[in-house]
């Protein structure tokens, strides 16, 4: 199906694709009801801007507004497997996040975490 002002699915992911190749890190983390803004505001305060220093601007951070509520998810993009490996192994080095594990730890906010490794559809790219 080809979209109404003519442009084909072809030429429009050629005039918007900004890289060869993205990894997206999709995680999912299951919290403990009503504690949803308290780790969002933990990780704000102690491992945001590590995770930024390392991973670049989050594509998204997402609360969960229906649904499966006490959810929060967030993506990063990565050139390829061995960028986000590298980059986090960095992080995990620093000491800042470290203490922000140890304050995760602590508070005890996070019942589970999913990790999903995906790459986009050629007509909906990843721009960062």
């Amino acid at each position: 199906m080809e979209p109404n002002d003519g442009v084909t699915a072809k030429s429009y992911h050629q005039a918007n694709t900004m890289e060869d190749s993205v990894l997206v890190d999709l995680r999912t983390y299951r919290v403990k009801p009503g504690t949803a803004q308290a780790q969002m505001d933990a990780y704000e305060k102690y491992g945001l801007a590590t995770q930024i220093k390392y991973c670049g601007e989050p594509v998204a951070y997402l609360s969960a507004e229906s649904g499966d509520l006490n959810t929060l998810v967030h993506l990063w993009a990565f050139k390829d497997a061995g960028d986000r490996a590298e980059r986090r192994a960095a992080m995990t080095k620093e000491a800042a996040w470290q203490e922000y594990v140890r304050k995760n730890a602590e508070n005890g906010y996070i019942v589970d975490q999913r990790t999903s490794l995906m790459v986009p559809a050629k007509f909906a790219p990843i721009r960062r």
